[in-house]
Parts: structure tokens; sequence; C-alpha cells
């Protein structure tokens, strides 16, 4: 009976110093991934202000997407540069554009899409106690329109921006591809085409399959500025800044963050 009541010590033992092991284990990998997280939040940071620098000396305005290596500490990073004027603005865009963007984006059928349209156009338009419309103030703000949950918000969250005053137009050059796609009536080869074009820095990018009714030029002074930084497991961590491109003498900066983001892009793992 003795030798069996050693035996049970003996395991009880062996298990918990196991769990204790893992425990140990765990947390130190959570700090080992909260200090690359910090250290690639840091470096995504330095990267966009470094870009918004040169952006800021060069004083011309970006008319389209563009993508900018820049090398920092021995590590190399792109900086993704996208004016707004290249999103559905849900201040502006007009019933079609924002009909589009619920069928192609959003994969609701146009007899749906269209009155879900009207609804967002209603409700931006509606007066407040002032007088006036009440419009968007971010694009959250969609998931208060009636028909818009949040699975319909999160196809649409990245395409859409509240922003800008663009005029109801988007300009194709600075579109992300998702937007191309909305643009052309859901021809992603289109899309695809068009996008190659424009990164490869073509002079004329054939416009000629997009409907030229959702589409417009001309340039914003507010950007999203993207930095992809590499992380070792084979991800990336993304920062994002939304920024205004005008002096401001209160901080000294020829710019404005308005809106920061931050999120993990998981490395691509082989399937089984």
């Amino acid at each position: 009976m003795v030798l069996i009541a050693v035996l049970w010590i003996v395991m009880a033992l062996s298990i918990i110093v196991t769990g204790l092991s893992r425990s140990v284990r765990d947390e130190a990998k959570m700090l080992s991934m909260a200090r690359q997280g910090a250290q690639a939040s840091a470096l995504g940071d330095a990267a966009i202000q470094l870009v918004l620098q040169q952006m800021a000396v060069d004083a011309k305005p970006v008319d389209r997407m563009t993508t900018v290596q820049v090398p920092y500490q021995g590590r190399q990073m792109d900086v993704q540069v996208m004016p707004l004027n290249g999103l559905v603005d849900l201040n502006s865009a007009k019933t079609p554009l924002l009909a589009r963007l619920l069928t192609v984006a959003g994969g609701l059928p146009e007899s749906a899409a269209e009155p879900l349209a009207q609804a967002i156009v209603d409700y931006r338009e509606r007066r407040t106690a002032q007088g006036a419309p009440r419009r968007f103030e971010a694009s959250e703000d969609l998931m208060r329109v009636p028909g818009v949950n949040y699975d319909l918000y999160a196809r649409l969250s990245g395409l859409v921006t509240a922003d800008i005053r663009s005029g109801g137009a988007v300009n194709p050059l600075a579109a992300p591809s998702a937007v191309l796609q909305v643009l052309a009536g859901g021809n992603a080869q289109l899309a695809q085409q068009i996008d190659s074009q424009r990164q490869s820095g073509q002079a004329g990018v054939d416009m000629t399959g997009l409907d030229a009714t959702l589409i417009g030029s001309g340039t914003v002074r507010r950007y999203r500025l993207q930095a992809r930084v590499p992380v070792p497991d084979g991800g990336s961590f993304l920062v994002t800044r939304y920024v205004d491109i005008n002096p401001r003498s209160r901080d000294g900066l020829p710019w404005t963050t308005f809106h920061m983001q931050r999120e993990v892009e998981p490395a691509l793992r082989p399937s089984p």
C-alpha cells in the first residue's frame, strides 16, 4: 500500500511539473510574440514616417496607388500609398455605384442590393435637428443602416470610406483590386489586368472595360499608408495610418493622422 501511494504521488508530481513546464513555454512564446509585435510596429511606423517626409518634400499629390520600398535598420519594408478616392465614398456615392458594390463585393442579389443602396442614400441625407444632412462619420456607421449586418459590413469595410468628399466617383488608378472588380462589374480578370498595368508604372492604363459612369479622376490630400513588416515566422505585421497631408501649426507636422490600425497577417501554410 505504501508503494502504491508513493507511485501515485510521483505520478501526480510529474503531471504538475509537466503542466508547469508547458505553462512556462506558452508564456515565453507569448512574450516573444509581443516583443516581435512591438518591434514590427515601431519599424512599420518608422517606414511610414519616412515615406510621409518624402511626400511632404515633393509637395506633389499622389494620384495612384503605389508601393515604396523602404530600407530601415537592415530591414526591407514595403509601404503602400493609396489615395482615399480609390475607395467608395459613403457620403457621395450614387445609388448605382452602391448597388454595384453590394452586388459584387457584398454578394447580394440585385433585387436586394438596389433597395439597400437607396436605404444607404436615405440614411446619409436624413436631416439632423440643425437641418444638415446626417452623413456617415465613419465607415462603421454603415451598420446603422437597416439591412446591413456585421457579415455584410466585414465584406465591404476595406472598400469604403467616410473620410473624403470625392464627388461620388472612384479613381481607378488609386482603387484596390477588389474595388476595381466592382467597377468592372465583377470581372476579376479585367481588374487583375488593370492592377498589373498600374503596378508596372505604365503611363496609359486601359480603363475602357470599366463602367465609365462610376469612375473619375483627380487628386485628394488624404491617404492610407500601409507598411508590411516581415516577421520571423513567415507572416507579416501590417501597420496602417490614414493621414491628411496638410500643414498643421498645432503640432508642426505637415500631416495629420486621423486613424491608425495594426494587424497580423499570418504566414500561408501549405495544405496537407
